[in-house]
């Protein structure tokens, strides 16, 4: 039976705590698309994808109506365009991603991600031809999405695709110098990617997945921090079981979303993400979270203690609310994206190396993260071979999306707009990687990848 407080707490959710479903996001293969020649490729999934998600923004804006649940993002993402390409060149490449735009497109999504490709261990002459296309691809598109893997916890680390992607980075940001480097804010470089993840840009439907899923990602940081700051004197456990209970109540209503898009598209379910996905609009930040559990600032000792807790609750909470929880499932912290993080960075408090210390116990890695214009392609080569270390490590997924902004240095902010927010330029390390960076080959996967 429904109860009137649950009613009046969730309407209060939506209204003032920003609770939301962040995006739903269609998977969709393409591996019975594949020709040699581009443009017959090209052609089909065209067809494809506006023939499967051409009702996709539709029917989400209906539902939205329906039960009054905000939906921010409509999204879709392809199987990693590397595996579906065989032979093509860079230009080929660059006019698959212009095809994938015209889709989103005409669809009306909000991003189509999956211009991605694997190279944990090594990779093919697709995989880079489509790494090196990104500097073009991502310039003539603003709605395709990137993610490259050069690492998992059983393969270890491909240190020469990492080298390779500190300099299309930078290759990137000098291509969309104009717009504050934006293409780097579209590009992730991942560790132990999950195959089912709705987030952009690390979106792609991977090769476990079936020919059509529907996969939802929740949000609610507002709502999280709101119920902990309803109990000031709470000690950390009965805070710990303040977030699972809220978490429980974001991802059921996420379920619920998911389960009628399904039936309304007549596409299988796939997961649920239930991440706190922050936003710039104040109230609706993870780091106020971390604050309101009684740090100062965010980024302050104590912070990857706080981050930690809020990770851990955010899952147990969330998966007994879903029949399938998959993506990255737990706490974002993308310094763009989130007020508080933002405060935090500009006043000095929030540093890079805090940020690495806290991706240890999150839920992505270094995210959106602006650092000067002139750091070497062999610096942002090294910021992603530690993050990625972590997750390798750890066997977790860690990501790094950084912004060298042309033409910037710390004091200066780079502009997005939208989701995408807005960004101080933090300060990195000065002496030298480039040694290290340039000895190229695999790091060797930790001995506890050794399980069978």
């Amino acid at each position: 039976m429904l109860n009137h407080g649950d009613i009046i707490e969730t309407i209060k959710m939506i209204d003032e705590e920003h609770l939301d479903v962040r995006t739903i996001t269609m998977g969709i293969s393409l591996f019975d698309s594949v020709d040699r020649d581009v443009k017959t490729f090209c052609d089909r999934i065209y067809e494809k994808i506006t023939r499967l998600a051409g009702n996709l923004v539709e029917t989400g804006e209906d539902i939205a109506r329906t039960f009054g649940v905000p939906i921010i993002n409509k999204r879709v993402s392809v199987t990693p365009i590397a595996l579906v390409t065989p032979g093509y060149s860079e230009d080929d490449m660059v006019e698959v991603a212009k095809t994938l735009e015209r889709a989103a497109i005409t669809c009306g999504i909000n991003f189509v991600g999956g211009f991605s490709a694997l190279v944990h261990k090594a990779a093919t002459q697709s995989d880079l031809n489509l790494i090196r296309s990104l500097p073009r691809a991502l310039k003539e598109t603003s709605r395709v999405c990137s993610s490259i893997n050069v690492a998992t916890t059983k393969a270890g680390i491909n240190l020469d695709a990492v080298k390779l992607m500190g300099e299309i980075i930078r290759e990137c940001a000098e291509a969309t110098a104009e717009a504050d480097s934006i293409g780097c804010a579209k590009l992730v470089v991942f560790a132990n990617v999950p195959e089912d993840n709705p987030f952009m840009a690390g979106a792609f439907h991977g090769v476990g997945e079936g020919e059509c899923v529907i996969n939802v990602g929740v949000s609610g940081p507002g709502v999280v921090s709101s119920a902990i700051a309803k109990h000031p004197d709470a000690d950390i456990t009965e805070i710990a079981d303040i977030v699972k209970k809220t978490a429980f109540k974001i991802t059921r209503m996420g379920q619920m979303v998911a389960n009628e898009a399904c039936r309304r598209l007549n596409v299988p379910y796939g997961i649920v993400d239930l991440s706190l996905a922050p936003t710039p609009a104040v109230g609706d930040s993870v780091a106020h979270i971390l604050e309101e559990m009684g740090l100062e600032r965010c980024g302050t000792h104590g912070t990857t203690a706080c981050l930690a807790l809020l990770n851990d609750a955010v899952k147990k909470g969330g998966t007994m609310a879903s029949s399938h929880v998959g993506g990255l499932s737990g706490a974002f912290i993308p310094v763009s994206e989130d007020a508080g993080m933002i405060r935090a960075a500009s006043e000095g408090v929030l540093t890079l190396d805090k940020l690495e210390a806290m991706t240890a116990v999150c839920s992505v890695g270094l995210d959106m993260i602006a650092i000067p214009g002139d750091t070497p392609a062999s610096t942002i080569s090294a910021i992603i071979a530690d993050e990625i270390s972590i997750g390798v490590i750890n066997n977790k997924t860690t990501a790094v999306r950084v912004i060298p902004a042309i033409g910037k240095d710390v004091g200066d902010t780079v502009m997005f707009g939208g989701l995408l927010g807005e960004a101080p330029i933090m300060p990195v390390h000065r002496e030298s990687s480039e040694k290290f960076i340039g000895r190229g080959g695999r790091i060797p996967a930790p001995i506890h990848s050794l399980r069978n």
